[in-house]
């Protein structure tokens, strides 16, 4: 039995429990109409739920979610589905239900029969149930989520081309040690994520799209807080609009998705450094635009933390890839729907070709 099927079986077994739990605790009927495995569009089955007689029928979705912004990457990929979309967990803790409905309008149902529910005839929730104790490893567990793996992840997300490249050149481009590319691959083919073992030239990507996520849920628990952040504040709100950034220096979060869709009107400014010149570019950057230091300022400064030629249109943004995960961060609403226009217009069709 190959990763990828190993990992399929946990998804349907987790779906089996949740809809025999939602039974158990609602005394709803649910019923698995078809199961396909379609990543990309984050729907893995179809159900159908009935109450007092009458059939909703539902897109599942089936990850496991342990924080918020795991909810927010959820919505954006049901979104599609509009009120049939459901996500399918082990288990949402009490706060993250609420976030579910209060914040998302996100349905789900759990292992432990924990569910939110709506459709016209229908609502259902369900919260406070404990976790069940399930077998096994648990789907979507983040081994990917040291500050080197995620740095490898990323060049590997931006830079499909240096999957088969020498260890050396991934190292280099993703500014951690030789010696842990290697322990990298191996986590990911553990995980089904990549196929072709440790010999260059036969690696292959084979789930892009769930990779992409797992790294947009690691990075700003993991890799962000420990790119040095430092906060600033600027008397003129669109101080931003005349800046003009040294070599090294770009735009991220919501001024680089308002540069890339013309859609949102920036309240913070998120700018990535290269580290080996920040102190000169930050020094230029306060100078020129008088900023101050502010412990509560709406622009941040993060170093950079990637090592490759970056290519597109606008040279003074980071990758898109980053643009997205900046804002999914936030669980701002009105990022989130900016962040899914960045992922549609400039993520997907690359990950088609990874």
């Amino acid at each position: 039995m190959t990763k990828r099927t190993q990992l399929r079986t946990r998804e349907l077994r987790v779906l089996d429990e949740a809809l025999a739990a939602l039974e158990r605790t609602t005394g709803l009927k649910a019923a698995i109409l078809a199961h396909k495995p379609t990543p990309a569009t984050g729907a893995d089955a179809t159900i159908r739920i009935t109450a007092n007689g009458k059939p909703f029928q539902f897109i599942a979705g089936i990850k496991t979610v342990d924080r918020a912004v795991a909810l927010a990457v959820a919505k954006n990929q049901l979104t599609p589905y509009g009120n049939r979309g459901v996500l399918v967990t082990p288990h949402l803790t009490t706060e993250l239900a609420n976030h579910c409905r209060n914040d998302l309008n996100l349905h789900f149902i759990d292992t432990a029969g924990n569910a939110y529910l709506g459709a016209p005839g229908l609502y259902v929730f369900v919260r406070g149930e404990r976790p069940p104790k399930l077998a096994g490893r648990p789907i979507g567990t983040r081994g990917g989520g040291t500050t080197t793996a995620l740095r490898v992840m990323f060049v590997l997300l931006c830079k499909p081309e240096l999957l088969n490249a020498p260890y050396r050149e991934l190292a280099a481009a993703a500014g951690v040690a030789l010696g842990a590319v290697g322990w990298v691959f191996v986590d990911l083919q553990g995980r089904g994520y990549i196929t072709g073992g440790l010999q260059k030239r036969n690696r292959r990507v084979l789930e892009p799209a769930p990779l992409l996520d797992e790294w947009v849920t690691n990075f700003p628990i993991k890799l962000r807080p420990k790119l040095h952040p430092r906060r600033f504040h600027a008397h003129d709100p669109d101080w931003w609009r005349q800046a003009r950034l040294e070599t090294g220096a770009r735009w991220g979060g919501e001024v680089a998705a308002a540069k890339l869709t013309d859609y949102l009107k920036p309240a913070t400014c998120t700018i990535y450094l290269d580290p080996q010149n920040a102190r000169d570019a930050l020094g230029m950057l306060v100078k020129q635009h008088r900023l101050r230091a502010d412990p509560q300022g709406t622009i941040e400064i993060l170093d950079a933390f990637w090592n490759f030629q970056l290519e597109g249109p606008q040279p003074d943004l980071v990758p898109p890839l980053l643009v997205y995960a900046d804002l999914m961060a936030t669980l701002d609403p009105r990022n989130l729907e900016v962040a899914k226009r960045i992922r549609e217009r400039h993520i997907d069709h690359a990950l088609r070709r990874a």
